[in-house]
Protein backbone atom coordinates (compact mmCIF):
# COMPACT_ATOMS: atom_id res chain seq x y z
CA UNK A 1 0.00 0.00 0.00
CA UNK A 2 1.43 3.68 -1.04
CA UNK A 3 -0.19 6.76 -0.24
CA UNK A 4 0.51 10.03 -2.09
CA UNK A 5 -0.61 13.64 -0.92
CA UNK A 6 -1.01 16.87 -2.71
CA UNK A 7 -1.56 19.75 -0.29
CA UNK A 8 -1.68 23.59 -0.87
CA UNK A 9 -2.52 24.36 -4.49
CA UNK A 10 -3.68 27.50 -5.01
CA UNK A 11 -6.81 26.32 -6.87
CA UNK A 12 -7.56 22.32 -7.69
CA UNK A 13 -9.86 22.17 -10.73
CA UNK A 14 -11.44 18.91 -10.24
CA UNK A 15 -13.59 18.76 -13.58
CA UNK A 16 -16.09 16.87 -11.12
CA UNK A 17 -19.93 16.65 -11.83
CA UNK A 18 -20.22 19.74 -10.15
CA UNK A 19 -16.53 21.39 -12.12
CA UNK A 20 -15.32 22.39 -8.15
CA UNK A 21 -12.42 24.66 -8.11
CA UNK A 22 -11.01 24.32 -4.78
CA UNK A 23 -8.88 27.51 -3.21
CA UNK A 24 -5.95 25.46 -1.47
CA UNK A 25 -6.71 22.37 -2.52
CA UNK A 26 -5.32 18.78 -2.45
CA UNK A 27 -5.75 15.05 -3.55
CA UNK A 28 -4.74 11.80 -0.75
CA UNK A 29 -4.15 8.97 -3.87
CA UNK A 30 -3.87 5.43 -2.41
CA UNK A 31 -2.62 2.97 -4.52
CA UNK A 32 -2.86 4.81 -7.62
CA UNK A 33 -6.50 5.59 -7.14
CA UNK A 34 -7.65 8.77 -5.69
CA UNK A 35 -9.53 8.50 -2.26
CA UNK A 36 -10.30 12.10 -1.29
CA UNK A 37 -10.49 15.61 -2.64
CA UNK A 38 -11.06 18.92 -1.22
CA UNK A 39 -9.23 21.37 1.10
CA UNK A 40 -6.37 20.99 2.25
CA UNK A 41 -7.36 20.81 6.68
CA UNK A 42 -9.85 18.29 5.77
CA UNK A 43 -7.16 16.03 4.39
CA UNK A 44 -4.98 13.41 5.94
CA UNK A 45 -1.86 15.42 7.44
CA UNK A 46 0.28 12.73 6.43
CA UNK A 47 1.53 9.69 4.00
CA UNK A 48 3.80 8.24 2.21
CA UNK A 49 5.15 10.96 0.48
CA UNK A 50 3.60 14.79 0.63
CA UNK A 51 3.86 17.06 -2.07
CA UNK A 52 3.29 21.25 -1.18
CA UNK A 53 1.74 22.39 -4.32
CA UNK A 54 1.57 26.06 -3.16
CA UNK A 55 1.93 28.49 -6.09
CA UNK A 56 0.04 25.68 -8.31
CA UNK A 57 -2.57 25.39 -10.28
CA UNK A 58 -3.42 21.21 -10.06
CA UNK A 59 -5.72 19.67 -12.55
CA UNK A 60 -6.80 16.41 -14.05
CA UNK A 61 -4.33 15.05 -16.75
CA UNK A 62 -4.80 16.67 -19.77
CA UNK A 63 -6.34 13.56 -22.53
CA UNK A 64 -4.65 13.22 -26.12
CA UNK A 65 -7.13 11.72 -28.59
CA UNK A 66 -5.07 11.73 -31.98
CA UNK A 67 -1.82 11.36 -32.67
CA UNK A 68 0.81 9.72 -35.34
CA UNK A 69 3.75 9.76 -33.14
CA UNK A 70 6.47 8.26 -35.66
CA UNK A 71 6.04 11.70 -37.00
CA UNK A 72 8.06 13.57 -34.95
CA UNK A 73 10.53 11.70 -37.69
CA UNK A 74 9.74 13.87 -40.11
CA UNK A 75 8.45 17.34 -38.70
CA UNK A 76 9.30 20.73 -40.92
CA UNK A 77 10.19 18.35 -43.89
CA UNK A 78 10.76 20.93 -47.07
CA UNK A 79 8.85 19.24 -49.39
CA UNK A 80 5.39 18.79 -46.98
CA UNK A 81 6.35 22.32 -45.90
CA UNK A 82 3.32 24.40 -47.64
CA UNK A 83 1.00 21.54 -48.70
CA UNK A 84 -2.77 20.77 -47.80
CA UNK A 85 -3.61 16.91 -47.11
CA UNK A 86 -3.47 14.95 -49.92
CA UNK A 87 -0.44 16.15 -51.47
CA UNK A 88 1.05 16.59 -47.62
CA UNK A 89 0.95 12.60 -47.48
CA UNK A 90 2.24 12.11 -51.27
CA UNK A 91 5.34 13.62 -50.14
CA UNK A 92 5.71 11.94 -47.19
CA UNK A 93 4.73 8.42 -48.05
CA UNK A 94 7.62 7.34 -49.11
CA UNK A 95 9.81 8.92 -46.49
CA UNK A 96 7.77 6.71 -44.15
CA UNK A 97 8.64 3.39 -45.93
CA UNK A 98 11.97 3.45 -44.58
CA UNK A 99 10.49 3.17 -40.73
CA UNK A 100 12.23 0.72 -38.85
CA UNK A 101 11.21 -0.74 -35.39
CA UNK A 102 13.92 1.40 -33.24
CA UNK A 103 12.47 4.38 -35.12
CA UNK A 104 8.80 3.28 -34.45
CA UNK A 105 9.97 2.69 -30.30
CA UNK A 106 12.57 5.95 -30.17
CA UNK A 107 9.95 8.49 -31.63
CA UNK A 108 7.26 7.19 -29.69
CA UNK A 109 9.14 7.84 -26.57
CA UNK A 110 10.06 11.52 -28.13
CA UNK A 111 6.23 12.04 -28.82
CA UNK A 112 5.71 11.23 -25.27
CA UNK A 113 8.27 12.75 -23.46
CA UNK A 114 6.95 16.18 -25.06
CA UNK A 115 3.10 15.07 -24.50
CA UNK A 116 3.87 14.57 -20.77
CA UNK A 117 5.72 17.56 -20.35
CA UNK A 118 2.87 19.64 -21.69
CA UNK A 119 0.60 18.37 -19.45
CA UNK A 120 -0.56 15.11 -21.38
CA UNK A 121 -1.13 11.96 -18.88
CA UNK A 122 -2.96 9.52 -21.56
CA UNK A 123 -2.76 9.46 -25.11
CA UNK A 124 -3.91 7.42 -28.31
CA UNK A 125 -1.73 6.53 -31.06
CA UNK A 126 -3.05 5.90 -34.76
CA UNK A 127 0.04 3.49 -35.66
CA UNK A 128 -0.97 2.70 -39.66
CA UNK A 129 2.33 2.08 -41.82
CA UNK A 130 4.16 -0.92 -41.04
CA UNK A 131 7.26 -1.64 -43.41
CA UNK A 132 10.47 -3.33 -42.62
CA UNK A 133 9.01 -5.27 -39.62
CA UNK A 134 7.60 -2.55 -37.82
CA UNK A 135 4.73 -3.91 -34.92
CA UNK A 136 2.86 -1.71 -32.84
CA UNK A 137 4.29 -3.90 -29.75
CA UNK A 138 7.91 -1.27 -30.68
CA UNK A 139 5.16 1.82 -29.21
CA UNK A 140 3.86 0.18 -26.56
CA UNK A 141 7.29 -1.00 -25.38
CA UNK A 142 8.01 2.82 -25.34
CA UNK A 143 4.32 3.31 -23.66
CA UNK A 144 5.37 1.12 -20.75
CA UNK A 145 9.00 2.35 -20.50
CA UNK A 146 8.26 5.77 -20.30
CA UNK A 147 4.71 5.43 -17.85
CA UNK A 148 2.08 7.09 -20.06
CA UNK A 149 -1.62 5.87 -19.84
CA UNK A 150 -1.99 4.28 -23.27
CA UNK A 151 -4.46 3.73 -26.06
CA UNK A 152 -2.55 1.97 -29.05
CA UNK A 153 -4.52 1.80 -32.05
CA UNK A 154 -3.89 -1.10 -34.45
CA UNK A 155 -3.77 1.33 -38.36
CA UNK A 156 -3.82 -0.09 -41.26
CA UNK A 157 -3.75 0.97 -45.18
CA UNK A 158 -4.64 -1.68 -47.63
CA UNK A 159 -5.64 -0.02 -50.80
CA UNK A 160 -2.92 1.47 -52.51
CA UNK A 161 -2.20 3.91 -55.65
CA UNK A 162 -2.79 0.71 -58.09
CA UNK A 163 -6.41 0.04 -56.75
CA UNK A 164 -6.92 3.83 -56.86
CA UNK A 165 -5.63 4.75 -53.13
CA UNK A 166 -3.50 7.59 -52.12
CA UNK A 167 -0.48 5.64 -50.59
CA UNK A 168 1.88 3.89 -52.23
CA UNK A 169 1.32 -0.33 -52.48
CA UNK A 170 4.93 -1.06 -51.18
CA UNK A 171 3.13 0.49 -47.97
CA UNK A 172 -0.07 -0.85 -47.60
CA UNK A 173 -0.73 -4.72 -46.38
CA UNK A 174 -2.79 -7.28 -47.35
CA UNK A 175 -6.40 -7.43 -44.95
CA UNK A 176 -5.76 -10.73 -43.53
CA UNK A 177 -2.45 -9.87 -42.35
CA UNK A 178 -4.35 -6.94 -40.82
CA UNK A 179 -7.08 -8.42 -39.27
CA UNK A 180 -5.03 -11.35 -38.05
CA UNK A 181 -2.40 -8.91 -36.09
CA UNK A 182 -5.04 -6.84 -34.56
CA UNK A 183 -6.77 -10.22 -33.21
CA UNK A 184 -3.15 -10.71 -32.06
CA UNK A 185 -2.80 -7.44 -30.27
CA UNK A 186 -5.75 -7.67 -28.25
CA UNK A 187 -5.54 -10.87 -26.85
CA UNK A 188 -2.19 -10.21 -25.63
CA UNK A 189 -2.30 -6.33 -24.40
CA UNK A 190 -5.75 -4.96 -24.38
CA UNK A 191 -6.61 -4.77 -20.57
CA UNK A 192 -10.78 -3.58 -20.03
CA UNK A 193 -10.43 -2.67 -16.21
CA UNK A 194 -10.87 -0.17 -14.41
CA UNK A 195 -7.63 2.44 -14.17
CA UNK A 196 -6.21 0.31 -16.97
CA UNK A 197 -2.76 1.75 -17.95
CA UNK A 198 -3.07 -0.15 -21.89
CA UNK A 199 -5.92 -0.41 -24.43
CA UNK A 200 -6.22 -1.59 -27.97
CA UNK A 201 -8.49 0.33 -30.63
CA UNK A 202 -8.84 -1.14 -34.19
CA UNK A 203 -8.10 2.02 -36.27
CA UNK A 204 -8.20 1.32 -40.58
CA UNK A 205 -6.66 4.25 -41.33
CA UNK A 206 -9.25 6.63 -44.15
CA UNK A 207 -11.71 5.99 -46.67
CA UNK A 208 -8.73 6.73 -49.25
CA UNK A 209 -6.46 4.05 -47.82
CA UNK A 210 -8.59 0.87 -47.15
CA UNK A 211 -11.70 -1.28 -48.87
CA UNK A 212 -15.23 -1.45 -47.46
CA UNK A 213 -14.46 -5.12 -46.38
CA UNK A 214 -12.00 -3.78 -44.49
CA UNK A 215 -13.75 -1.29 -42.66
CA UNK A 216 -16.90 -3.42 -42.16
CA UNK A 217 -14.64 -6.46 -40.79
CA UNK A 218 -12.60 -4.18 -38.04
CA UNK A 219 -15.69 -2.97 -36.86
CA UNK A 220 -17.50 -6.35 -36.28
CA UNK A 221 -13.38 -7.26 -35.01
CA UNK A 222 -13.45 -4.79 -32.61
CA UNK A 223 -17.13 -5.12 -31.50
CA UNK A 224 -16.39 -9.39 -31.09
CA UNK A 225 -13.62 -7.85 -28.46
CA UNK A 226 -15.70 -5.44 -26.87
CA UNK A 227 -12.99 -2.70 -28.28
CA UNK A 228 -12.73 1.22 -29.79
CA UNK A 229 -12.97 1.73 -33.31
CA UNK A 230 -11.13 4.58 -34.45
CA UNK A 231 -10.63 6.09 -38.10
CA UNK A 232 -9.84 9.95 -39.87
CA UNK A 233 -13.29 11.33 -41.50
CA UNK A 234 -14.20 14.23 -43.02
CA UNK A 235 -10.43 16.37 -43.15
CA UNK A 236 -10.72 18.60 -45.74
CA UNK A 237 -12.59 19.39 -49.12
CA UNK A 238 -10.56 16.73 -51.38
CA UNK A 239 -11.53 14.11 -48.46
CA UNK A 240 -15.43 14.99 -49.17
CA UNK A 241 -14.95 14.99 -52.77
CA UNK A 242 -13.10 11.94 -52.89
CA UNK A 243 -16.20 9.94 -50.89
CA UNK A 244 -18.93 11.00 -53.31
CA UNK A 245 -17.26 10.25 -56.28
CA UNK A 246 -16.22 6.98 -54.79
CA UNK A 247 -18.93 6.13 -52.59
CA UNK A 248 -22.13 8.52 -53.81
CA UNK A 249 -22.09 9.74 -50.22
CA UNK A 250 -20.93 12.00 -47.62
CA UNK A 251 -17.97 10.72 -45.29
CA UNK A 252 -20.64 10.73 -42.13
CA UNK A 253 -23.13 8.37 -44.31
CA UNK A 254 -20.34 6.12 -45.51
CA UNK A 255 -19.25 5.86 -41.85
CA UNK A 256 -22.69 5.04 -41.03
CA UNK A 257 -23.37 2.68 -43.94
CA UNK A 258 -20.26 0.35 -42.84
CA UNK A 259 -21.37 0.53 -38.72
CA UNK A 260 -18.67 3.18 -37.92
CA UNK A 261 -20.82 4.90 -36.05
CA UNK A 262 -21.74 4.66 -31.95
CA UNK A 263 -20.30 5.07 -28.29
CA UNK A 264 -17.66 2.78 -29.24
CA UNK A 265 -16.58 4.93 -32.34
CA UNK A 266 -14.50 8.25 -32.47
CA UNK A 267 -13.27 9.40 -35.66
CA UNK A 268 -10.60 12.03 -35.99
CA UNK A 269 -10.84 15.86 -37.40
CA UNK A 270 -14.62 15.75 -38.65
CA UNK A 271 -13.19 19.36 -40.13
CA UNK A 272 -16.46 19.27 -42.79
CA UNK A 273 -18.73 17.55 -41.03
CA UNK A 274 -22.32 19.02 -42.06
CA UNK A 275 -25.55 19.37 -40.29
CA UNK A 276 -26.88 15.87 -40.96
CA UNK A 277 -23.46 14.49 -39.68
CA UNK A 278 -23.09 16.46 -36.65
CA UNK A 279 -26.64 15.09 -36.04
CA UNK A 280 -26.25 11.57 -36.88
CA UNK A 281 -23.16 11.53 -34.38
CA UNK A 282 -25.06 13.33 -31.62
CA UNK A 283 -28.05 10.54 -32.27
CA UNK A 284 -25.60 7.81 -31.75
CA UNK A 285 -22.84 8.92 -29.26
CA UNK A 286 -20.08 9.15 -32.03
CA UNK A 287 -16.84 10.47 -30.87
CA UNK A 288 -14.59 13.13 -32.29
CA UNK A 289 -10.89 13.66 -32.15
CA UNK A 290 -10.74 17.75 -33.03
CA UNK A 291 -6.92 18.91 -33.74
CA UNK A 292 -6.95 22.09 -34.23
CA UNK A 293 -3.24 22.66 -35.03
CA UNK A 294 -3.21 20.29 -37.65
CA UNK A 295 -6.36 21.63 -39.26
CA UNK A 296 -4.78 24.98 -39.38
CA UNK A 297 -0.81 23.73 -40.62
CA UNK A 298 -2.58 22.01 -43.62
CA UNK A 299 -5.30 24.60 -44.06
CA UNK A 300 -8.48 21.99 -43.89
CA UNK A 301 -10.79 24.20 -42.14
CA UNK A 302 -12.43 24.88 -39.24
CA UNK A 303 -13.96 22.05 -37.39
CA UNK A 304 -17.88 22.94 -36.17
CA UNK A 305 -16.74 22.28 -32.56
CA UNK A 306 -19.55 24.44 -30.53
CA UNK A 307 -22.28 23.63 -32.67
CA UNK A 308 -20.72 19.36 -32.38
CA UNK A 309 -20.76 20.20 -28.43
CA UNK A 310 -24.39 22.14 -28.69
CA UNK A 311 -25.83 19.38 -30.62
CA UNK A 312 -24.27 16.32 -28.03
CA UNK A 313 -21.30 15.01 -29.60
CA UNK A 314 -18.72 13.84 -27.56
CA UNK A 315 -15.42 15.95 -28.64
CA UNK A 316 -11.64 15.15 -27.58
CA UNK A 317 -8.72 17.10 -28.23
CA UNK A 318 -5.35 15.61 -30.35
CA UNK A 319 -2.60 16.72 -31.59
CA UNK A 320 -2.35 15.24 -34.76
CA UNK A 321 1.00 13.86 -36.27
CA UNK A 322 4.30 15.61 -35.63
CA UNK A 323 4.31 16.44 -39.06
CA UNK A 324 1.60 18.09 -39.21
CA UNK A 325 1.62 20.07 -36.46
CA UNK A 326 4.13 20.04 -35.62
CA UNK A 327 4.25 20.06 -32.13
CA UNK A 328 2.56 18.28 -29.60
CA UNK A 329 1.77 20.77 -26.31
CA UNK A 330 -1.70 19.51 -25.14
CA UNK A 331 -2.23 22.68 -23.23
CA UNK A 332 -1.20 24.82 -26.53
CA UNK A 333 -3.45 22.42 -28.21
CA UNK A 334 -6.19 23.59 -25.80
CA UNK A 335 -5.59 26.86 -26.43
CA UNK A 336 -5.21 27.16 -30.03
CA UNK A 337 -8.56 25.38 -29.49
CA UNK A 338 -10.54 28.02 -28.26
CA UNK A 339 -8.67 30.49 -30.07
CA UNK A 340 -9.54 28.75 -33.75
CA UNK A 341 -13.02 28.15 -32.35
CA UNK A 342 -13.34 32.16 -31.91
CA UNK A 343 -11.99 32.87 -35.35
CA UNK A 344 -14.49 30.95 -37.10
CA UNK A 345 -17.95 31.03 -34.38
CA UNK A 346 -17.58 34.73 -32.60
CA UNK A 347 -15.44 35.36 -29.21
CA UNK A 348 -17.77 33.36 -26.90
CA UNK A 349 -17.62 30.33 -28.85
CA UNK A 350 -15.46 28.02 -26.73
CA UNK A 351 -14.28 29.59 -22.97
CA UNK A 352 -10.79 28.60 -21.33
CA UNK A 353 -12.86 26.65 -19.41
CA UNK A 354 -14.59 24.88 -22.11
CA UNK A 355 -10.99 24.40 -23.88
CA UNK A 356 -9.80 22.43 -20.84
CA UNK A 357 -12.88 19.96 -20.40
CA UNK A 358 -12.67 19.05 -23.98
CA UNK A 359 -9.08 18.29 -22.65
CA UNK A 360 -9.59 16.87 -20.10
CA UNK A 361 -13.76 15.32 -19.58
CA UNK A 362 -14.13 14.76 -23.50
CA UNK A 363 -10.99 13.16 -23.89
CA UNK A 364 -12.15 10.28 -21.38
CA UNK A 365 -15.48 10.48 -22.62
CA UNK A 366 -14.01 9.90 -26.43
CA UNK A 367 -11.91 6.94 -25.50
CA UNK A 368 -14.59 5.30 -23.59
CA UNK A 369 -12.88 6.14 -20.03
CA UNK A 370 -15.03 6.94 -16.98
CA UNK A 371 -12.06 6.73 -14.87
CA UNK A 372 -10.02 9.93 -15.93
CA UNK A 373 -10.70 13.10 -17.03
CA UNK A 374 -11.60 14.71 -13.39
CA UNK A 375 -10.06 14.54 -10.01
CA UNK A 376 -12.96 12.71 -7.28
CA UNK A 377 -12.81 9.70 -5.12
CA UNK A 378 -12.84 6.63 -7.26
CA UNK A 379 -10.84 8.02 -10.20
CA UNK A 380 -7.30 7.11 -11.40
CA UNK A 381 -4.91 8.88 -10.30
CA UNK A 382 -3.55 11.10 -13.24
CA UNK A 383 -3.09 15.10 -12.26
CA UNK A 384 -0.70 17.94 -13.38
CA UNK A 385 0.28 20.74 -12.03
CA UNK A 386 1.73 24.48 -13.90
CA UNK A 387 3.41 26.66 -11.66
CA UNK A 388 1.76 30.32 -11.16
CA UNK A 389 5.31 32.41 -11.33
CA UNK A 390 5.78 32.20 -14.66
CA UNK A 391 7.10 35.23 -16.81
CA UNK A 392 4.38 34.34 -18.88
CA UNK A 393 1.36 34.20 -16.43
CA UNK A 394 2.31 37.48 -14.73
CA UNK A 395 -0.76 39.96 -14.21
CA UNK A 396 -3.31 36.52 -15.38
CA UNK A 397 -2.27 34.25 -13.42
CA UNK A 398 -3.76 36.74 -10.22
CA UNK A 399 -7.17 37.61 -11.91
CA UNK A 400 -7.95 33.91 -12.67
CA UNK A 401 -5.61 31.40 -12.31
CA UNK A 402 -7.76 28.62 -14.71
CA UNK A 403 -8.37 30.84 -17.86
CA UNK A 404 -5.16 32.06 -17.35
CA UNK A 405 -3.75 28.76 -18.39
CA UNK A 406 -5.44 28.90 -21.59
CA UNK A 407 -5.42 32.39 -22.50
CA UNK A 408 -1.67 32.69 -22.01
CA UNK A 409 1.43 31.07 -23.53
CA UNK A 410 1.71 27.59 -22.67
CA UNK A 411 3.54 26.42 -20.14
CA UNK A 412 5.55 23.65 -19.21
CA UNK A 413 4.45 20.93 -16.60
CA UNK A 414 6.19 21.37 -13.39
CA UNK A 415 4.51 18.02 -11.91
CA UNK A 416 2.52 15.14 -13.43
CA UNK A 417 1.52 11.97 -11.74
CA UNK A 418 0.62 8.65 -13.50
CA UNK A 419 -1.46 6.37 -11.96
CA UNK A 420 -0.19 7.54 -8.84
CA UNK A 421 3.48 7.73 -9.44
CA UNK A 422 5.30 11.14 -10.13
CA UNK A 423 6.69 10.63 -13.76
CA UNK A 424 7.41 14.89 -13.62
CA UNK A 425 9.05 16.22 -10.48
CA UNK A 426 10.05 19.71 -10.76
CA UNK A 427 10.06 20.26 -14.58
CA UNK A 428 12.10 16.97 -14.74
CA UNK A 429 11.01 13.61 -16.68
CA UNK A 430 12.48 10.60 -14.05
CA UNK A 431 11.11 7.98 -16.53
CA UNK A 432 13.58 8.60 -19.12
CA UNK A 433 17.22 10.09 -19.87
CA UNK A 434 15.80 12.87 -22.18
CA UNK A 435 18.81 13.87 -24.09
CA UNK A 436 20.46 10.33 -24.53
CA UNK A 437 16.85 9.97 -26.60
CA UNK A 438 16.38 13.05 -28.38
CA UNK A 439 20.34 12.17 -29.46
CA UNK A 440 19.37 9.18 -31.11
CA UNK A 441 16.11 10.22 -32.13
CA UNK A 442 17.64 13.04 -34.46
CA UNK A 443 20.05 10.65 -35.70
CA UNK A 444 17.14 8.52 -37.04
CA UNK A 445 15.33 11.47 -38.26
CA UNK A 446 18.26 12.00 -40.22
CA UNK A 447 18.98 8.58 -41.73
CA UNK A 448 15.25 8.21 -42.79
CA UNK A 449 15.14 11.29 -44.39
CA UNK A 450 18.69 10.63 -46.05
CA UNK A 451 17.61 7.34 -47.38
CA UNK A 452 14.55 8.55 -48.99
CA UNK A 453 16.75 10.49 -51.43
Amino acid sequence: MSTLLLKNADVLVTMDATRREIAGGGLFIRDGVIELVGTTPDLPAEADEVIDMAGHVLLPGLINTHHHMYQSLTRAIPAAQDAELFDWLSALYPIWAGLTPEMIRVSTLTAMAELILSGCTTSSDHLYIYPNGCRLDDSIEAAQQIGMRFTASRGSMSVGQSQGGLPPDRVVEQEADILRDTRRLIEQYHDASRHSMLQIAVAPCSPFSVSRDLMRESAQLARSYGVRLHTHLAENFKDIAYSREQFGMTPAEYAESLGWTGHDVWHAHCVQLDEAGIALFARTGTGVAHCPCSNMRLASGIAPVPAMRKAGVPVGLGVDGSASNDGAHMLGEARQAMLLARVGFGPAALSARDALEIATLGGARVLGRDDIGALAPGMSADCVAFKLDDVAMAGGAVHDAVAALVFCASLRVNWSIINGRVVVRDGHLGTLDLPAVLQRHNALARSLANAAH
